[in-house]
């Protein structure tokens, strides 16, 4: 498939959204959103990437899109696979939809598509253990790099395209929801540490925390001026963390994903900054991603001055919330990180009832799926270092 035949906006074409329409003016109010997500899917699918070969980037993100349920998406790349024929019988096997197990003939494949599964469904499973197959299996550190961000941005992609279709489902639909009942337990604000102070629940933590990387992080005296330059443009701290020193391995990949984050975290306007911050959160919980649930535990908390929610999040994230609002959201959050398939119109229900605006909706679907790309790879490449204690 040529430049020209992929859309210039792959997620508008995948609801699909026509230009003019509510929903497609409400995407468009977050253009730098917009405009990353494209690009990141160009240099993700860039045959010129140093990463694996496209055959394989796109056999991911096919198999992605099966597992994940979305119809536009799979199409969509079983139809760039398609441009790139003849496969090989394996690779034809593997876009057909063979289980992983049945693809010995190519172990490099096999491996691929099977980290790929681990991190679709189960984030949490993508441990040092599964990790290191990849290298075993012959792929150098630059190509796992890539082929986990592909993973996380497909994860991503899928969340967005499903959030889009349920707004554009919803439409003008303001039949009233009944806004969920908070089933949350009531922590009362004397039995809890005051914010600031570090919350402990169910191994979860709002303390500050480090991430180890399990692959080789690029030597700051050997790096390249891009890899010099993304870094500092992705965070104040980039030079020092092994998180940015291992996804700088792939420059491009990680610029573009940086812009999608801080675009989407800290626009002007829409959900408040306090409630992205939750919503990142409780994605962080259902997925696991110990590392992340502190860092926007401690956010939020900064934020709203308070840990109420947060010691609900951490408890049981089914129910949280100390208002309505707050409990839409929560619950979109839920829904949309468990079950992007069966998300639709009536999971929007609750936060439109709840009053919130469709930018602030559209706001929330960002952070889940931000959050989507960020746990995994939190959880996939390394591992969260907690402070000593006394």
């Amino acid at each position: 498939m040529t430049d020209s035949q992929i859309s210039p906006d792959l997620v508008d074409a995948c609801v699909p959204l026509a230009e003019g329409s509510a929903v497609h003016a409400v995407r468009h109010q977050r253009d730098k959103v917009a405009a990353a997500t494209q690009g990141s899917y160009e240099a993700l699918f860039d045959p010129a990437l140093s990463g694996p070969p496209l055959v394989e980037r796109l056999l991911a993100a096919h198999a992605i899109a099966r597992s994940a349920g979305s119809v536009a998406l799979q199409a969509h790349y079983r139809a760039r696979l398609d441009a790139l024929a003849p496969l090989s019988a394996t690779q034809q096997a593997a876009a057909d939809g063979a289980p992983v197990e049945s693809l010995g003939a190519d172990a490099r494949l096999q491996a691929v598509l099977a980290f790929t599964r681990t991190l679709t469904d189960h984030p949490v499973e993508g441990d040092r253990e599964a990790l290191l197959k990849l290298p075993a299996a012959g792929l150098a550190t630059p190509e796992v790099v890539a082929l986990a961000q592909l993973i996380a941005f497909v994860a991503y992609q899928v969340r967005v395209v499903a959030g889009l279709q349920a707004l554009a489902a919803l439409g003008g639909d303001s039949a009233a929801a009944a806004v969920e009942e908070n089933t949350a337990p009531f922590v009362h604000p004397a039995n809890l540490p005051p914010p600031g102070e570090p919350l402990r629940i169910n191994g979860y933590t709002s303390e500050t925390l480090g991430w180890k990387a399990w692959l080789p992080v690029i030597d700051l005296t050997q790096a390249s001026a891009e890899q010099v330059q993304v870094l500092d443009a992705s965070h104040p701290k980039a030079r020092s963390s092994d998180y940015y020193l291992l996804l700088v391995h792939q420059p491009r990949i990680l610029q573009e994903r940086a812009t999608v984050f801080n675009a989407i975290m800290y626009a002007p306007g829409g959900l408040s900054r306090a409630e992205r911050e939750l919503a990142s959160a409780v994605v962080s919980r259902i997925n696991g991603c110990v590392y992340c649930a502190s860092v926007h535990a401690q956010r939020f908390e900064q934020l709203a001055k308070r840990n109420d929610v947060i010691a609900q999040v951490f408890t049981d994230p089914q129910g949280a919330g100390t208002t309505p609002r707050e409990r839409a959201i929560v619950n979109l959050s839920i829904e949309l990180t468990r079950s992007p398939a069966g998300f639709g119109a009536e999971q929007l229900r609750a936060v439109r009832a709840a009053g919130l605006t469709d930018l602030e909706i559209l706001d929330t679907i960002h952070a889940v799926a931000i959050f989507a790309w960020a746990n995994r790879l939190m959880l996939n490449l390394g591992e969260p270092v907690f402070p000593p204690r006394d």
